[in-house]
């Protein structure tokens, strides 16, 4: 177990990206959603012990990682989102690379690599200079590094940034298999990357845990606020102006509006059947006022 107790995080002139998060973590899939700028970048660099919090606690199977982080090193894989590569080296050489900086024996380090770049769908490549690698290639490699080890907490930031949608969806698959009997903590600004795959979601935004629920909580909770109705061109901003749009289509007839409002926003709007999307933009747009209370540690 993973458990984050009032972790804050301040940098120089006050700014502060967390703000008192609390999360408990346990095996399984927990998809972080936010919008850019929301701190789940700085939230992931404090649970992989890259930084330090301002304040709060941090403990890993009951050690404070403040105090040892190595207790939770030797059990972590990290993807950060600027994940950097050599370009010069093959996928075979930078992975055999990283496994001796981590401490692996070259025998289990072969066996491990081949391994997981047939997990990545990598292994006619593996001697490819990573210079030519295509973004979702690098990310690939980026999922094999954080694996070596074969970690118990395994913590990826917006691992789907640059890839198209067929490996997006290959890469979600991978790490649902993953979740299984590990820690997986997926941060995104992308609703799609954990509808599919998460059974757990925590929004995040200004740095503030906001709620955390199953998906089907969540859908629940947004079941009288969404509409769609249809009006002309010229409505459309004074429609945006007044509340959340989450979509628009134009039609013949005008541009069909999907909005989020806690009552019916126009005679000719009708209530339509919520995604998590639509749940996501409720909660970082303060329409559902009670958010605090549905945190859950």
């Amino acid at each position: 177990m993973l458990e984050l107790i009032d972790v804050t995080k301040e940098y120089p002139g006050g700014k502060r990206a967390v703000a008192g998060v609390t999360l408990r973590l346990e095996p399984g899939l927990l998809g972080l959603l936010g919008p850019n700028g929301a701190g789940k970048s700085s939230l992931m660099r404090i649970i992989a012990t890259v930084t330090r919090p301002t304040s709060g606690r941090i403990r890993f199977d009951d050690v404070d990682v403040l105090a040892d982080p190595d207790a939770l090193r030797r059990s972590l894989g990290y993807l950060p989102q600027d994940f950097g590569v050599y370009p010069n080296l093959g996928a075979r050489e930078f992975l055999g690379y990283l496994a001796a900086a981590k401490g692996l024996s070259a025998r289990s380090a072969r066996a491990r690599i081949e391994e997981l770049l047939e997990a990545v769908n990598l292994a006619d490549v593996g001697k490819r200079p990573l210079g030519k690698f295509s973004g979702g290639m690098l990310r690939r490699v980026g999922i094999a590094q954080a694996l070596l080890a074969d970690p118990r907490v395994l913590v990826v930031d917006e691992p789907t940034a640059g890839l198209d949608p067929e490996e997006r969806v290959r890469f979600r698959h991978l790490l649902a298999e993953l979740a299984v009997d590990r820690v997986v903590l997926l941060s995104t600004h992308i609703v799609s990357d954990v509808e599919s795959v998460a059974s757990d979601i925590a929004v995040l935004a200004a740095g503030t845990l906001l709620r955390r629920a199953s998906p089907e909580r969540l859908l629940h909770e947004v079941r009288d606020v969404v509409w769609e109705m249809t009006v002309p061109q010229d409505q459309v901003s004074a429609a945006r102006g007044r509340w959340v749009v989450s979509r628009m289509v134009r039609t013949a007839a005008g541009v069909r509006l999907r909005v989020l409002a806690p009552r019916q926003p126009a005679d000719s709007a009708v209530p339509v059947v919520p995604d998590l999307e639509d749940a996501y933009l409720a909660i970082v747009s303060g329409l559902l006022a009670d958010s605090a209370q549905a945190v859950r540690p």
